[in-house]
C-alpha cells in the first residue's frame, strides 16, 4: 500500500530520507474507500483491529468486515440525514464501534469530532454550539448520558443522540440501525462526495487558557500519518500495534488507524478504564504486540514492574511521546528488554514534527531531528534564527510547503489562526534546543520558561530531574515573583506512597536537583499537594498554580 503513496518507500540514512521522502497525494483521497476498502478488495481476510477488554471479551475485525461494518454505519447516518459537512460527535472511549463511525463519517464527507467521555454538560454545550454538531453517538454510561441529557436544552442543533450497546428513552439504539441497515453503500459522487480540502476531523485541544480550540484537519491528513507510523513508531506489515490511548484524542489517529493501516499493520485495542501496568503488560504478551507507543508515565510504571515475569519477546520497538524522557527510565528500559524508546514532538495541529528515527541513536530526552516535509527552526524573542545551543522557539517555515497533515487552521477564528501562522511561519509556542549534533531538547512551553537571576530554565528539566527521586509521583515546575532574582522556580509535588511532608524531605528534594542537573535550578520552594490541576485532555495546568501563588 505504501508504495501507492510514497515516491520512495526504503532509506538508507536520515539524510537520505529527510531529502527524498515524498508523500504523493491522489485527487480526491479519501482513507476509507482507498485504504480501507481497497484491502477488503485485495485481500479481505486481512486482520484490521484485534480487539479486547479487561473482561476477557475479545473480537478481531479483518478488513473485509470493517468494509460491511462502515458502509451499514454508512447508510444509517445517511437514514438520518447525515451527509457532507455535517459535524457528529463521537465519545467512545476505546470501544470498537469507533472505528465503524469515523469510516463511515468518512465515506459520507462528514466531519468526525472525537471526544474523550470527560466532559461536563458545560463541555458539551461549548462544544455543540461552537461546531454546529448535529449527531452525537456515545457509550452507554450513565455518567456520559447524563452530561448529554443535561446540555440538551442549551444545544439546539444537535438533532440525534445514538447509543451503543443499549435502547434508552429519547436515545436512537446504535447497535440495532447499524444492525438493520444495508451492507450496500455507493460511494457519494462529485458535490455529494468528500474533496481532499474538506473537513474530515475537528479536535478541540485544550490549552492552558482561554476556550478550547478548534483543529480542522482535512481529507489528505491520514497521508501525513505515514511519517508516524512507518518511520517513527516503525510498524511492520503483518505486525501488531500498541499506542495507547482513548479515541477521544488526537493520539488515537496518530496511532490507532490511519499510518498503522496504510502500512499494513494491524492495530491492537485493550479496552480499559484504569490503567494498571501488570494488566497492560500480560496483553502485550499474550496477543504478541510487535509495536508499542506511550507517553513516559507508561513507562516509569512498566520499569517499576519485574518485566522478566513478560513474555515481550514479540514486542521489537517502542516509541514515546508527550513530554521529555527522563534519561533514568530510558537507561532501566533498555536494560530489561534490550529495546532503546525513540521520542518525537508534535501537536494535535501537526503530525510528527520532530523524531527519533530508525537510523539515529536516541539521545534520552531528545526529540531528534525534524521530519521531512518540515522545515523546523529555532527563533528568538527578536525572531532571529538561534544558534546551536541556543533556547527558542519551535516554529514550522511554510513559505516553500505546507507539510502533508498540517492543520487548515483553527475552526471559525481567523484571527486565532493568524496569532499563530503567518508571513509564511507557524509558531508552535513550544521552546527548545538544538545541539551540535541536529537534536532537539524541549524545554518548555513559550510561556512557562522561568527567568532567574538572567537564567533561563525550562520546567521539564527540573520535574525530570525531581521524578529520579523515589519520593516523587507527580511534580509540576512553575515561577514564582521574587524582588532580588525575578522569579525563582517553585516545585508543587505529589508524594508516592510511604513518604509524608516534612522539612528535612524538602531539603533532601533541593539537594537531589542540585546533583542531577545545574544547582542553580534547584526549587527554591517546594509545595506538598495530593492533586494537580489539569487540563481535561491531562497536561497539568502551571497557568492555574501559579494564578493560585499570586492570589495567596
Amino acid at each position: 500500500m505504501l508504495e501507492k503513496y510514497l515516491s520512495q518507500v526504503d532509506f538508507t540514512s536520515y539524510e537520505d530520507f529527510y531529502e527524498n521522502f515524498k508523500i504523493k497525494v491522489p485527487e480526491n483521497f479519501n482513507f476509507a474507500y482507498d485504504v480501507v476498502d481497497e484491502y477488503a478488495k485485495t485481500d479481505p481476510d486481512k486482520v484490521a483491529i484485534i480487539w479486547c477488554d479487561k473482561s476477557g471479551a475479545e473480537t478481531t475485525f479483518t478488513f473485509g468486515q470493517l468494509k460491511e461494518y462502515s458502509d451499514k454505519t454508512a447508510n444509517f447516518f445517511q437514514s438520518l440525514g447525515i451527509k457532507r459537512g455535517d459535524p457528529v460527535m463521537l465519545i467512545l472511549k476505546r470501544r470498537y464501534e469507533f472505528w465503524f463511525c469515523i469510516l463511515a463519517l468518512h465515506k459520507l464527507g462528514a466531519v468526525t469530532i472525537p471526544a474523550t467521555h470527560l466532559l461536563t454538560s458545560k463541555d458539551i454545550v461549548y462544544r455543540a454550539n461552537a461546531a454546529d454538531i448535529k449527531m452525537i453517538v456515545c457509550v452507554n454510561e450513565p455518567e456520559v448520558i447524563k452530561h448529554i441529557e443535561d446540555s440538551e436544552s442549551k444545544t439546539p442543533t444537535v438533532k440525534y443522540k445514538a447509543l451503543i450497546n443499549g435502547a434508552k428513552d429519547g436515545w436512537l439504539d446504535f447497535s440495532s440501525g447499524i444492525q438493520e441497515a444495508s451492507s450496500q453503500f455507493e460511494r457519494p459522487r462529485g458535490d455529494l462526495g468528500s474533496h481532499n480540502s474538506d473537513i474530515s476531523l475537528l479536535y478541540f485541544t485544550s490549552g492552558t487558557t482561554g476556550m478550547p480550540k478548534m483543529v480542522q484537519h482535512d481529507y489528505e491528513y491520514p497521508l501525513g500519518h505515514i511519517l508516524t507510523a512507518s518511520y517513527w513508531q516503525n510498524v511492520s506489515e503483518g505486525g501488531l500495534h500498541l499506542t495507547v490511548a482513548d479515541t477521544g484524542w488526537a493520539k488515537a489517529v496518530w496511532g490507532k488507524i490511519y499510518g498503522q493501516w496504510l502500512a499494513g499493520c494491524a492495530v491492537f485495542v485493550y479496552d480499559f478504564d484504569k490503567f494498571v501496568p501488570k494488566e497492560l503488560l500480560e496483553v502485550i504478551s499474550k496477543y504478541n504486540v510487535t509495536s508499542f507507543c506511550a507517553p513516559p508515565t507508561i513507562y516509569r510504571f512498566f520499569i517499576k514492574e519485574d518485566l522478566s515475569k513478560f513474555d515481550l519477546s514479540s514486542l521489537k520497538y517502542c516509541t514515546v511521546a508527550g513530554e521529555p524522557l527522563n534519561p533514568e527510565v530510558y537507561s532501566q528500559f533498555y536494560k530489561a528488554t534490550g529495546i532503546k524508546l525513540m521520542e518525537a514532538f508534535g501537536q494535535t495541529e501537526l503530525t510528527v514534527t520532530l523524531s527519533t528515527f530508525p537510523w539515529m541513536e536516541p539521545k534520552p530526552g531528545s526529540m531528534g531531528k525534524p521530519s521531512p516535509g518540515y522545515d523546523i527552526d529555532l527563533i528568538d524573542e527578536n525572531g532571529n534564527s538561534c544558534q546551536d545551543g541556543e533556547e527558542g522557539q519551535i516554529v514550522v517555515r511554510t513559505s516553500k510547503r505546507k507539510p502533508a497533515g498540517m492543520f487548515g487552521g483553527y475552526y471559525r477564528d481567523e484571527a486565532l489562526t493568524k496569532s499563530v501562522w503567518h508571513d509564511g511561519v507557524y509558531y508552535t509556542g513550544d521552546m527548545a534546543w538544538r545541539d551540535e549534533d541536529g537534536y532537539y531538547w524541549f524545554v518548555g512551553r513559550a510561556d512557562d520558561v522561568i527567568k532567574s537571576s538572567g537564567y533561563r530554565i525550562g520546567p521539564f528539566e527540573v520535574e525530570s530531574a525531581l521524578l529520579e527521586h523515589p519520593a516523587v509521583l507527580e511534580c509540576a515546575i512553575t515561577a514564582v515573583p521574587d524582588l532580588i532574582r525575578g522569579q525563582i522556580v517553585k516545585a508543587t509535588v505529589i508524594l508516592a506512597k510511604n513518604y509524608n511532608p516534612s522539612d528535612e524531605l524538602v531539603k533532601e528534594l533541593q539537594d537531589h536537583v542540585k546533583k542531577v542537573t545545574a544547582p542553580y535550578k534547584y526549587p527554591r520552594i517546594i509545595e506538598f499537594v495530593s492533586e494537580l490541576p489539569k487540563t481535561i485532555s491531562g497536561k497539568i495546568r502551571r497557568v492555574e498554580i501559579r494564578q493560585t501563588d499570586d492570589n495567596k
